[in-house]
């Protein structure tokens, strides 16, 4: 089934704040933009679109915000299939680990959300008695479209 894509606004900066962690209006920034996001961005997309918000938003802030939210385990760092190159893309932790599934033709993203692969992580768990913290699956091929 298709992951939601929804995320309630503030929700990011809240966990942090609830953290302790200072807010500026530069992070407020990247934070609405990583909230809002409808799709994975880079760090070069989450930059245009902070400055849109805020003009004095940097490089150096928005790779420093997303180590930030990664050690905060708020969001995760993806390769997708290196479909653009060695570019690493940006989403946020919705609750559910999920398969990513790149078409190598189009591009095109889609995120799936399965009950075997939650079975299968809770078996690996118990099978090699070990506690997993991050499950990531990316599977390539071609989409409808492309297969025409």
């Amino acid at each position: 089934m298709p992951l939601p894509q929804s995320e309630i606004p503030g929700r990011l900066q809240a966990l942090l704040s609830e953290r302790g962690v200072r807010m500026t209006d530069q992070r407020r920034a990247i934070l609405s933009v990583l909230e809002t996001a409808n799709k994975h961005l880079d760090a070069s997309q989450i930059l245009r679109k902070a400055q849109n918000v805020d003009a004095s938003v940097d490089r150096s802030t928005v790779y420093r915000t997303l180590g930030l939210l990664k050690r905060h385990g708020m969001i995760d760092e993806l390769d997708l299939m290196h479909l653009n190159g060695e570019g690493h893309y940006y989403e946020r932790k919705l609750g559910r680990d999920h398969i990513h599934i790149a078409c190598l033709g189009c591009g095109k993203i889609m995120e799936f959300v399965s009950e075997r692969f939650d079975s299968l992580k809770r078996q690996l768990e118990q099978e090699c008695r070990f506690h997993i913290r991050v499950a990531r699956l990316e599977v390539g091929g071609y989409c409808s479209a492309c297969r025409r």
